[in-house]
């Protein structure tokens, strides 16, 4: 049974969830409920997904008004697309037999045949001649340019007692020719050694090339077996969605999340989207932050393309960071080269793709005849406090190295979810780079990832949370963020965290003060903002 039966009274929501920002309908989160339940129970993979799998649930209307739910998960489970709880795959590629299953096996049998060459005796044979004549001949032109530099010495030797300067010539010359005659030669040798070797990796190389075109072919027959519906009977294949939204191929693993099998789904029984919502169960991945029985966003790289198209014939909420811009900018200092504004939470540092308000706009209209505000540094938008903003580009750029050299202190006040930190101050290091599947989100990376320090103290302990000062030495991405979510860093999301943490009223985390010099006259400034939580 695909389609479960929900038995309440809660209304449905007048407008189906904007699936890239939302909180759970309260259907949803019984829906959820019976899933989690269902997890708890299944003895098959529930091992497997305690370390950690995104699940969703759907919330439809049957076509008779019976009113109902679909669970999901992304990816495969147990080495299954096809557990009977749970909506199949859009395009079940495990299928045995199948065109996958079987170009699979051929690719597997190439992989083996080119392990079989590059170990193989030919191969192995052929480099250690190569190497063995390599040093044979270095050997050789080293014994003969000693035997020239002993010649030499004799010659210089029969010069000082008057010897013929013509003989003495010519013999200087005859071994200088030799050594070119005998470099020669061995280039040749190397030369001939060094194409048996070519010969012996030849058939590798080609089957290496074989295996990418295979390959390559695979996975677009592949997306264009994930031909996707939407709400008005339209269908698109993934290579066809992602060469229109974003002029490239579809990600590895598109299509098999959890929002795009719930629509599909729904779509192909006649079934009536009401609302949706994702949750993690079990441990959170090492680069990320992954919370047990937290909602999340379904994730823009692979999920966002396909959902645009998936959602056309629906009415969708709108997107909130369209929405208000959070509140009114106050401006706490200002002259002719430099402002410092306290943001407002909810309001963009600079212009983003949204019409959403940003701090640059708002100043841009107050200061008119054509000013442009410069904005020396960021603050996310869900971040309140202290941002300082340049009047000119030279302004500017003295501004930003201070920022370079580390020289600025800034000092930031968090509420975090958790009853105790300890120790109660100290260090955290976790170096930060961006997921390119699913920006803004940052993951943890100690080998590509740029380093992120940030200091930290507890402030107060009290209804258990924890009130934090955060100083950041570095200027990461999401940085404070990560660093208190991170189970390397505090393990405590920052309360409000949509990303890392849970979604409340706002993000509890806010720039309350800043130090640096004037850009002008070198004057030492120091601001210093409220905490609004």
């Amino acid at each position: 049974m695909r389609f479960h039966t929900l038995h309440t009274d809660i209304a449905p929501p007048p407008r189906f969830t904007y699936p890239m920002c939302y909180e759970p309908h309260p259907l949803c989160l019984m829906a959820a409920d019976e899933v989690q339940r269902h997890i708890a129970q299944a003895s098959e993979w529930r091992e497997e997904a305690g370390h950690g799998k995104m699940f969703g649930v759907l919330v439809a209307a049957a076509p008779d008004g019976t009113l109902g739910y679909l669970a999901a998960y992304s990816g495969q489970l147990g080495g299954r697309n096809d557990w009977p709880f749970f909506v199949p795959a859009v395009f079940d590629i495990l299928c045995p037999g199948g065109h996958f299953k079987t170009r699979e096996a051929e690719i597997t049998d190439i992989n083996h045949r080119i392990a079989q060459l590059e170990a193989g005796a030919d191969r192995a044979g052929a480099a250690e001649r190569l190497d063995h004549l390599r040093r044979k001949c270095e050997a050789e032109e080293a014994g003969y340019r000693l035997c020239m530099a002993e010649a030499k010495r004799r010659r210089d030797e029969l010069r000082a007692g008057g010897a013929d300067e013509e003989s003495l010539r010519r013999q200087s010359q005859h071994m200088k020719a030799e050594l070119r005659r005998m470099k020669k030669r061995h280039a040749a040798l190397m030369a001939e050694a060094a194409g048996d070797v070519a010969e012996a990796c030849r058939e590798a190389e080609e089957l290496k090339a074989r295996r990418r075109q295979m390959s390559d072919e695979l996975q677009a027959w592949i997306f264009s077996q994930f031909r996707m519906l939407n709400a008005l009977g339209q269908q698109r294949d993934l290579n066809d969605i992602f060469a229109a939204e974003t002029g490239g191929a579809p990600p590895s693993g598109a299509g098999e999340c959890c929002a795009p099998k719930l629509l599909q789904y729904a779509y192909s029984h006649a079934l009536r989207p009401l609302c949706m919502a994702e949750f993690w169960w079990g441990e959170s991945p090492r680069a990320e932050v992954r919370r047990h029985l937290n909602y999340y966003p379904a994730c823009r790289g692979k999920c966002l393309p396909i959902l645009k198209h998936m959602l056309q014939g629906l009415d969708v909420d709108p997107d909130p960071l369209e929405g208000d811009d959070g509140g009114r900018l106050q401006t706490i200092y200002e002259d002719g080269h430099i402002a410092v504004v306290d943001k407002p939470a909810g309001m963009l540092s600079v212009p983003g793709r949204t019409g959403r308000r940003s701090v640059a706009d708002v100043l841009r209209m107050k200061w008119g005849d054509g000013a442009e505000p410069l904005v020396a540094h960021r603050l996310d938008m869900d971040t309140s406090g202290l941002l300082v903003v340049a009047k000119s580009p030279g302004d500017l750029r003295l501004l930003q190295r201070q920022f370079e050299g580390r020289s600025v202190k800034k000092r930031y006040i968090a509420l975090v979810d958790a009853p105790h930190i300890s120790p109660p101050e100290g260090r955290i290091s976790l170096p930060l780079r961006p997921d390119p599947l699913d920006r803004p989100r940052q993951v943890v990376d100690r080998q590509q990832g740029r380093e992120a320090v940030t200091y930290y103290r507890v402030m107060a302990e009290r209804d258990g949370r924890v009130r934090l000062e955060l100083h950041p030495l570095t200027g990461r991405t999401h940085q404070l963020r990560v660093h208190c979510a991170h189970p390397d860093g505090l393990n405590a999301p920052i309360v409000g965290d949509a990303l890392y943490g849970q979604r409340a009223e706002r993000l509890c985390l806010h720039a309350e003060s800043i130090e640096f010099c004037h850009p002008a006259t070198g004057q030492a400034m120091s601001f210093r903002s409220e905490a609004p939580f």
